[in-house]
């Protein structure tokens, strides 16, 4: 909203500056007039754009930087309707899932383009820092814009990394010390210069990870000290942009512990030997064009290479089975796409994306495989006066190739749409949208030795979603009020509702068929899932003094409606998914000082299909933060403490995979 009104005032002043001179120019020195000439009072008014017709929640700026967060997982799950999955350990691999979806169908990208990886469906959150990060936004099902590619139609939810154009030369330095004897050292600098625009971030970070946990259930209650745990990695990425040309280079290299689940072993140790290497390398581009003013074209392209290393081949490992195996998988992507506007209330679109996958494994019998992606989307977007719609038809088609004796599955060819309607009245924005989407099946599922099962559908998905959103900001008042807030203080208030259903068929499961040991893939079940979302974002502003709230609620029932015969099962909740979760944060500024709570609680959860009276607990989770910034010309010196889990609540995302309890960071950075 800030900029639309500097851009009235800017004209304001330049029409005046104008009209000035002109008639300074008609008049002789002798005709000036010597005197005080009263201008009149001239009011400037700017429409307020419309709310988007998405279901979006963002977090951005000063906002995103105050949360007590390391990752993008870390912030992530202070939004509605969002469970992560930590597999345990500070370098546990970290999962999102919207709307009990699956992680699967959580599509994640940055600066536009998306994070892939053809092998396992999922994107490890934990790899991304926030550091460089402008902005992380969630929109149910995709974001609406009129011109992307046909990628972002394909996920039943998206999540998109903003990465910060900067706007000046700057480099800054941060040394962080934390609990479980953890060190970080981070490195960025950005620069601005004739048009060009980049940075380059750097991180490296080491930690035992050796925190301590109590593991209490029927059985046990003991105490004890998380083995296994450690993670050593190094991450640099660089960004280079210029007016409608972005781009983007990333590489991660780590070693970590698998700790495993806290089970009993003879040697009365809870420990775990697996060891995994992860090298991750991906470098992007997309550039965006606009001719006649009616045609806007843009250009996508990346290639990736991932690596990965499981080993568990050590003389003491006496209890699990002795591997070592490597992966390595190939991704090269490309998309055009391109949207036209006959009037300025009505945009035509259309992309094509294409994507050659390539999986190699040293698994016994398993054979390369490859994979063809490709997709069409047809779209529509109108904005008229204050009714906004859209609609889009994609067209997605799955072909793959493997030497194996089984031979490649199937092809997979399917058409999809999605509508969505919204209306406008002042403040509030009525918006209603459905989508139907299908999520392939993974390489793993489809070609993994003795589990994977070639004959897999694809999960078919239907979203219906209602909801409303209001608007408030004092600023957008008449002239005496904003006079008015220059004493009493600028504030706005965001607040949004949802209500959704969700229908899964088809969905895919892993099931002991063949005996204990050997596990199956499958096409098995039916699910339902109704639910409610409801976010309040409040800013208040008032001379040094600045206060933010925000506040997440998520209701949910999601329940299993394959069999309706089976008692047992039929319309019981489904593993992992809470009842209730709620989340608050509130930040509080003076000058150069600010402090940050967040509270977050997350109900209890079924986490056996075969018992339904295997629960995990509900849990709550307090973090703070407290920072000062000291400015000295041009440069700028930080201290920031973090306390997170203050109440040292013991609790697990999955069953026996505790997490740390009380931890602290101290974190001092210097920038220029």
């Amino acid at each position: 909203m800030k900029k639309y009104y500097l851009q009235a005032i800017l004209a304001t002043v330049l029409a005046f500056v104008g009209t000035a001179s002109a008639n300074a120019q008609n008049l002789n020195d002798e005709d000036r007039p010597d005197s005080i000439q009263e201008l009149h009072e001239v009011t400037v008014t700017s429409k307020q754009p419309l709310r988007t017709i998405a279901t979006s929640q963002t977090l951005s700026g000063a906002d995103l930087q105050a949360l007590s967060t390391t990752s993008v997982a870390d912030a992530l799950k202070y939004f509605s309707g969002v469970q992560i999955k930590d597999y345990g350990g500070l370098g546990g691999l970290k999962t999102i899932n919207v709307r009990s979806l699956g992680a699967q169908h959580v599509g994640v990208y940055i600066d536009g383009i998306r994070i892939t990886n053809a092998q396992n469906g999922t994107v490890d959150l934990g790899k991304f820092s926030l550091s460089s990060m402008e902005s992380v936004s969630l929109y149910n099902a995709n974001k609406l814009d009129y011109c992307q590619s046909a990628s972002e139609y394909a996920s039943g939810a998206t999540v998109y990394l903003q990465t910060r154009r900067p706007t000046s030369d700057s480099l800054s330095v941060q040394l962080r010390n934390g609990s479980f004897h953890t060190w970080m050292a981070k490195l960025n600098g950005q620069f601005n210069w004739r048009g060009w625009q980049g940075f380059i971030d750097g991180e490296y970070c080491t930690s035992r990870g050796d925190y301590p946990f109590r593991y209490h259930s029927e059985y046990e209650d003991t105490v004890g000290r998380r083995t296994n745990s450690d993670i050593r990695y190094g991450r640099i990425e660089g960004a280079l942009f210029r007016g409608g040309f972005s781009s983007h280079i990333y590489y991660y290299d780590s070693e970590r512990g698998c700790p495993g689940g806290i089970v009993r072993r003879l040697s009365d140790k809870y420990t775990n030997v697996g060891r995994e290497w992860d090298r991750d390398f991906f470098v992007q581009a997309s550039y965006q064009e606009r001719f006649f003013r009616r045609l806007l074209f843009k250009a996508n392209t990346k290639y990736t290479n991932e690596y990965l290393r499981y080993c568990t081949k050590y003389p003491e490992n006496q209890n699990t089975a002795r591997v070592d195996n490597h992966y390595r998988q190939q991704d090269v992507y490309g998309a055009l796409c391109a949207a036209y506007q006959p009037w300025s209330w009505l945009s035509l679109s259309s992309s094509y994306d294409a994507r050659y996958s390539i999986l190699r494994a040293d698994l016994k019998r398993f054979d390369d495989v490859k994979r063809v992606d490709q997709k069409l989307v047809f779209a529509a977007q109108m904005n008229w006066h204050d009714i906004q719609a859209a609609v889009s038809a994609l067209h997605q088609r799955y072909s793959d190739w493997t030497f194996a004796h089984a031979g490649a599955a199937d092809p997979l060819d399917r058409w999809t749409p999605a509508f969505s309607l919204a209306y406008t009245l002042h403040d509030v924005t009525l918006r209603g949208w459905y989508k139907e989407i299908f999520r392939v099946p993974t390489l793993n599922d489809l070609y993994y030795t003795q589990v994977g099962n070639r004959n897999l559908k694809p999960e078919n998905t239907k979203q219906w979603n209602v909801g409303v959103e209001y608007h408030w900001d004092n600023r957008q008042r008449t002239t005496d009020n904003r006079q008015r807030s220059m004493v009493n203080g600028q504030w706005s208030m965001d607040f949004q509702v949802d209500a959704y259903i969700n229908k899964i068929e088809n969905r895919i499961v892993c099931l002991p068929l063949k005996g204990t040991y050997t596990w199956s893939m499958m096409n098995y079940g039916y699910t339902y899932c109704r639910g409610l979302n409801a976010t309040i974002k409040g800013h208040y502003t008032r001379g040094p003094w600045n206060f933010s709230l925000l506040n997440s609620i998520t209701w949910q029932r999601d329940v299993d409606r394959t069999d309706p015969e089976d008692e047992d099962m039929y319309d019981k909740p489904i593993c992992y998914s809470p009842t209730f979760s709620t989340g608050v944060t509130a930040i509080m500024g003076w000058r150069s000082l600010q402090f940050t709570t967040s509270y977050l609680y997350v109900g209890e959860r079924m986490w056996s299909k075969a018992d339904p009276e295997d629960i995990l607990e509900p849990y709550h989770n307090i973090d703070m933060k407290l920072s000062y910034t000291h400015h000295i010309k041009k440069t700028s010196l930080g201290l920031c403490l973090e306390v997170c889990d203050v109440l040292d609540i013991q609790y697990e995302h999955l069953p026996r995979y505790p997490m740390p309890g009380r931890n602290y960071k101290l974190t001092l950075s210097f920038g220029i």
